[in-house]
């Protein structure tokens, strides 16, 4: 796999760093022509009915067993994840996103929304609450 460097890791790449390796991928291609933000949003919502196909009609538990058990499978979910993200950054990229700032902020609010006194243990929307 050219250009892949193993020491790429969570801890150790920041967004900034996925985000210019996309560009560079990009770019080497002439694609920026396609990366319009419909383009985008449009490509982020079909990987992510990818990886929910891989899902499809398998129980929680089941699934939870393949992804530890099955390397082929665990391969896909991984594929698809890569995908998404991909597209995401993409998209952050395209739009002049900063893709750090909108998460916290989002966190941020989520917090308020879902204040840990009501929200503990529930999988209500804020709004009902």
């Amino acid at each position: 796999m050219p250009n892949f460097h193993p020491m790429y890791s969570d801890s150790e790449t920041t967004v900034k760093a996925l985000k210019e390796l996309l560009v560079e991928f990009r770019d080497e291609r002439d694609w920026s022509q396609f990366h319009d933000p419909k383009n985008l949003a449009e490509a982020i919502s079909i990987e992510a009915s990818e990886l929910l196909e891989l899902f499809l009609w398998k129980s929680p538990e089941a699934s939870a067993q393949e992804l530890e058990s099955n390397e082929k499978f665990r391969k896909a979910v991984e594929e698809e994840l890569a995908d998404i993200f991909c597209f995401c950054l993409n998209f952050a990229n395209a739009v002049g996103i900063d893709v750090a700032t909108v998460v916290a902020k989002k966190i941020a609010d989520n917090r308020r929304k879902y204040p840990t006194e009501k929200a503990r243990g529930k999988a209500t929307k804020y709004d009902s609450l």
